[in-house]
């Protein structure tokens, strides 16, 4: 892939003749011809946007539950009151995708990458409906699972899918686009959950219109060929020849399918050491050199994507928003939306830069961003937390004895107590409406006597307290957005769509999702746990330290694949990666290999 993203820059620089490793860079010829392909050719990019939309269903299911969670608690108290449960609708999703990605890596190589991406349609769009007219905290949860199975699925199909039907120069930018369309998704999960804050049902129109890009998308699915890879490889080699040439210029489509054809000749080599079941595979994958070390970047960048706590701030964005001081449901949900738009905007950059500079250097850069941005919003959480109002005790007691915090009463230092001991106490604050940041009442967490502190033009907080600096805390979060989305965001799905041989490529792409999904329910099954436990500041700490890590381990097992063709993958894997320090031997033995061969011309000189 040749500075294929940059297909929505105008302006270029030719860069070095050769980079490091020795792979050519793109000429601003090629640029040219980019920005023709994309905006010539109506059916690649038909193409991508309709796969794509898996991306957006994706997106969608991330953001939307934020919002929703909001009104959920508010019809159910149990949900309300209980923070397992509030998780457990969550992750369920998580749980799901879980599964949806392992059988969809199966399914990828069994029956193809389009029918793969119908089937996640249809889960989708049950899901959809069971949780719009859901009765019950138990039936959500069944469409919470139904819907993350479909997710599951489309997360790791739809840029396989495009990745496989795209022409080589411009395949990072299609491929980009069904990360662009995650973010779109989460945007405009967002944007729904606003225009529904006043209507009936809230909840369930937010979480019942996911349905509708699931229907068009599998509408848009069933006037696409499958991809032509997969068909190749399954010796339909006619067919996946006409889909090729209504895909790339004529005189690629010999080059495409030589490609091809060496890759199936490696494969049938493989056959004979490896079965056909989803087993013999993965333990194929995991026998092979060149599958193994692509396992190890895959999987190291998919785990680090989710312990950086990304999938916190979009599942609980309002909450967190909340947790800085900002008690309105449709405040906190504006101001969420901002912080989903620069996710978008990060995207967007990632599509401009991830072919020019890399995607290795993109997410060395995003991690430190990441961490840096962590560390600074735990700062601000201790600060707010340290600087909550106080408690008054003549606010509390004007409430009546059954409606004070019963933590409160039993306390031998009622004036040690502020609002962050009353939270910490599973109660709530009642802040005077005119002066928030003025002591207020510590009351029980009820829903009657929310509605009393309301009726008294008070603002009712039982997630976050009053602060002060709660919006540089909602701004230092946009931040941290805009360090993760260009690298972070979109690379890892990037690298997983190219970094595996053809025929472990679903498997593999299967095994790095799974990967990546049960990080993501370790990580949102105990967010709200962990802020309970060790507070808001503590968890983005931990968020941090886990980031560190992952630093070193992007930094030590991923290589770059940047201007390489899926074969060229494979033979730099063939090879082995050894980052600096540790490729001190191999730099050795490049210049003794160059100085013989000067030796020996000046020896053939004389």
């Amino acid at each position: 892939m040749r500075n294929a993203c940059n297909v929505f820059v105008f302006v270029a620089e030719r860069e070095k003749e050769v980079m490091e490793g020795g792979h050519k860079a793109a000429s601003k010829n090629e640029f040219t011809e980019c920005w023709k392909r994309a905006n010539g050719s109506p059916y690649i990019m038909r193409l991508a946007l309709s796969a794509g939309l898996g991306g957006l269903l994706f997106g969608y299911d991330t953001g939307v539950i934020s919002g929703a969670l909001l009104y959920i608690r508010e019809d159910f108290e149990q949900v309300d009151n209980k923070t397992w449960l509030q998780e457990t609708i969550v992750s369920m999703a998580v749980a799901g995708a879980i599964f949806g990605a392992g059988i969809g890596g199966w399914m990828n190589d069994k029956v193809g990458r389009k029918k793969s991406i119908l089937l996640a349609d249809v889960l989708f769009f049950i899901g959809a409906i069971v949780m719009a007219i859901a009765p019950a905290p138990w039936v959500i949860i069944i469409g919470r699972v139904l819907v993350g199975l479909g997710v599951g699925m489309a997360s790791m199909t739809s840029p396989l899918y495009i990745s496989e039907a795209s022409p080589t120069r411009i395949r990072g930018a299609l491929v980009c686009i069904n990360g662009l369309l995650i973010t779109g998704g989460q945007f405009l999960s967002y944007l729904i959950n606003l225009a529904f804050t006043k209507a009936p049902g809230t909840w369930r129109w937010m979480l019942g219109v996911a349905g509708v890009p699931a229907l068009l998308q599998f509408a848009l699915m069933l006037t696409l060929p499958e991809s032509p890879r997969w068909l190749f490889n399954q010796g339909m080699e006619e067919q996946a020849r006409d889909i090729l040439s209504r895909i790339h210029n004529p005189g690629e489509v010999e080059e495409e399918m030589r490609a091809m054809q060496e890759s199936v000749e490696i494969e049938k080599k493989e056959n004979e050491l490896a079965g056909h079941s989803l087993g013999e595979k993965i333990k194929g994958a995991f026998a092979n050199k060149v599958v193994r070390r692509g396992l190890y970047a895959g999987i190291t960048v998919q785990v680090a994507q989710q312990f950086v706590g990304i999938n916190t701030v979009m599942y609980y964005s309002p909450t967190i928003v909340q947790y800085a001081g900002i008690a309105s449901n449709s405040t906190a949900l504006a101001l969420s939306l901002v912080t989903s738009g620069l996710n978008a905007v990060g995207s967007i950059i990632s599509m401009i830069c991830i072919d020019r500079y890399g995607r290795r250097k993109l997410m060395l850069i995003s991690m430190i961003g990441i961490i840096v941005c962590l560390i600074v919003l735990s700062g601000t959480f201790l600060y707010a937390a340290q600087h909550a109002p106080a408690i008054s005790n003549q606010d509390t007691l004007a409430f009546g004895a059954n409606s004070t915090c019963k933590a409160y009463t039993t306390t031998p230092n009622l004036s040690s107590w502020s609002c962050t001991q009353c939270l910490q106490a599973e109660c709530a604050f009642c802040a005077n409406g005119q002066k928030q940041f003025q002591p207020g009442a510590c009351l029980v967490a009820d829903k009657s006597i929310r509605g009393e502190c309301r009726g008294k033009n008070r603002v009712w907080f039982s997630s976050g307290c009053p602060s002060r600096i709660g919006i540089i805390a909602v701004i230092i979060l946009g931040l941290y957005i805009l360090a993760y989305a260009p690298g972070m965001g979109t690379v890892p799905w990037v690298l997983n769509s190219e970094i595996y041989p053809l025929r472990y490529r679903g498997v593999g792409g299967g095994i790095a999702a799974v990967s990546n999904w049960c990080a993501n329910l370790i990580v949102s099954e105990s967010f709200l746990t962990l802020t309970k436990a060790l507070g808001s500041a503590g968890t983005f700490l931990l968020f941090a330290a886990f980031s560190f890590i992952g630093l070193i381990f992007i930094y030590t097992f991923v290589p770059e694949t940047k201007g390489l063709q899926f074969e060229e993958v494979e033979k730099m894997l063939e090879k082995g990666f050894r980052p600096f320090p540790f490729n001190k031997n191999k730099n050795k033995n490049k210049n003794d290999d160059v100085n013989n061969k000067l030796e020996g011309d000046q020896h053939a000189s004389h």
